[in-house]
């Protein structure tokens, strides 16, 4: 493998997503990214740039996210630029971002080698990860690849993608024979144990010349959309082209846009411990327990003959409970909210019930 100008790595981090399973503590005016969910004294957002930036120049790293987060993310980044923070008009599917993107960092550099990554995502062995982003990258300069991370699964999880790959490839990078959306616990099992299965984790990287060449392949009309504003890529009259442009590109996502159809997609299986932070459940995993199996965060807990409950408070609040069991206690300063832990998916629906009843800055 040659090695790389570093000059040449960008990468994008996926920033627009509101995080409704994490309300009422992530809300579309606060979301999950921009907030400290862990309890770790920095937001997910800022600890997924800073590991992003011991590989890749932090003047190449752009944001990709909703106009209304733009001061968020200045206030958390002081040294980003604007220019290194892309805001969509309105919301669409990461395909149509990842092409926007692209497009924008291969004007500035043809030779650009890209990682995508989402913004709120957890990962431990951060060396790790590294090495595998560098892995990925050094392949991706050599080869038209579009790479994933897969990350090996450690139980059969049914709120993940899964990616199959070919048992008898020997090598580090492996060609995908195929995606697959969540399954069922049965199918979740039946992949663990063939053993060539691993959890999408949604981290991409490729050069930007060859997934812009993906899209013009798969996504012709999406291209050709974009491809009307080649000239005012990273100029001041993008705004408005795409003010009036970017709410006609389809709404669908980059694995079901592209990595599902070409015949270029690999995948370098890892090892380290990953979460996408996707419930409340998943938060508690990574998190300290007491003995009684009760986590707390910005919280201050008093217990008895209380178990297995997570609770998060607004300002770390003294939080009492007696003779409550697999609880969600979640608190913001204008709502407070208690469901049981088997009920957690339900959250979703019920923001948008708050929000319909008292109104949508709740939400």
């Amino acid at each position: 493998m040659t090695g790389s100008n570093k000059d040449n790595y960008y990468a994008i981090l996926m920033a627009g997503g509101v995080g409704s399973r994490f309300w009422p503590s992530s809300k579309a005016s606060n979301p999950k990214q921009f907030i400290d969910v862990l309890g770790v004294g920095e937001t997910l957002f800022q600890t997924t740039f800073k590991r992003l930036s011991r590989l890749i120049p932090v003047e190449n790293i752009y944001v990709l996210t909703n106009k209304k987060y733009v001061e968020m993310i200045k206030d958390q980044i002081p040294h980003i630029k604007d220019e290194q923070i892309v805001p969509e008009p309105e919301m669409r599917n990461t395909a149509p971002s990842i092409l926007l993107g692209a497009l924008k960092i291969y004007k500035k550099n043809p030779k650009a080698l890209t990682v995508i990554a989402p913004s709120d995502h957890w990962i431990k062995e951060e060396d790790d990860f590294i090495e595998s982003i560098q892995l990925a990258l050094d392949s991706a300069q050599d080869n038209d690849q579009l790479i994933t991370l897969g990350i090996e699964p450690t139980y059969p999880n049914t709120g993940y993608g899964y990616i199959k790959y070919d048992k008898d490839d020997g090598e580090v990078v492996k060609k995908v024979a195929r995606f697959t959306e969540k399954p069922g616990e049965k199918k979740a099992k039946k992949f663990i144990e063939e053993g060539n299965y691993v959890w999408n984790a949604g981290i991409f990287i490729w050069k930007a010349s060859f997934i812009i060449k993906a899209f013009e392949e798969y996504q012709p009309e999406m291209f050709r959309l974009f491809e009307k504003g080649k000239d005012i890529w990273n100029t001041k009259a993008e705004d408005e082209f795409l003010e009036t442009h970017y709410g006609q590109a389809s709404n669908i996502s980059i694995d079901y846009g592209i990595m599902e159809k070409s015949d270029s997609v690999y995948v370098i299986p890892v090892k380290y411990h990953w979460s996408d932070l996707g419930t409340w459940s998943s938060v508690q995993s990574e998190l300290p327990q007491d003995e009684k199996g009760n986590t707390a965060v910005n919280s201050r807990l008093v217990v008895e003959d209380a178990e297995d409950n997570i609770i998060s408070t607004y300002n770390k609040k003294i939080v009492v409970l007696k003779g409550l069991s697999d609880y969600i206690v979640v608190e913001d300063k204008d709502v407070l909210m208690i469901v049981p832990k088997s009920e957690e998916q339900e959250i979703k629906h019920i923001r948008e019930k708050v929000m319909k009843d008292f109104g949508e800055d709740l939400g």
